[in-house]
């Protein structure tokens, strides 16, 4: 059972899973909307929202925080110049997961992720 399991294991060990997410935000955070599948997008959606939670903040320990996770640091400048202005009027609620169809290879849900 996976009760209370919170945790999206994607088939990877710790250290490879920490990494896809990272990158996986990276990206999004960059060009706006990734292609992914499925359970990758709501494993890196609780991410992005935190990078965008610490950026409405705008504290310097915020900001910290998220230099040590996003691999760009001047993508981490410009998310903290825009998310402000972007993202004031709603708390939480930054990105959309729209299903397509399924990968060719391997049957796989595929899933656009945007940020809204």
């Amino acid at each position: 059972m996976r009760h209370r399991c919170r945790v999206h294991k994607l088939g990877k060990p710790a250290d490879q899973r920490k990494a896809l997410l990272r990158s996986l935000a990276t990206q999004l955070i960059r060009h706006g909307r990734v292609t992914t599948t499925k359970a990758r997008a709501k494993a890196v959606r609780s991410q992005v929202e935190k990078m965008i939670t610490l950026a409405k903040d705008g504290s310097l320990a915020s900001r910290r925080q998220a230099l040590g996770y996003i691999y760009d640091k001047q993508l981490v400048h410009a998310l903290f110049d825009q998310a402000s202005d972007r993202y004031s009027d709603r708390n939480g609620g930054y990105t959309r997961i729209i299903r397509t169809i399924r990968r060719r290879g391997d049957n796989a849900e595929m899933a656009i992720i945007e940020l809204t």
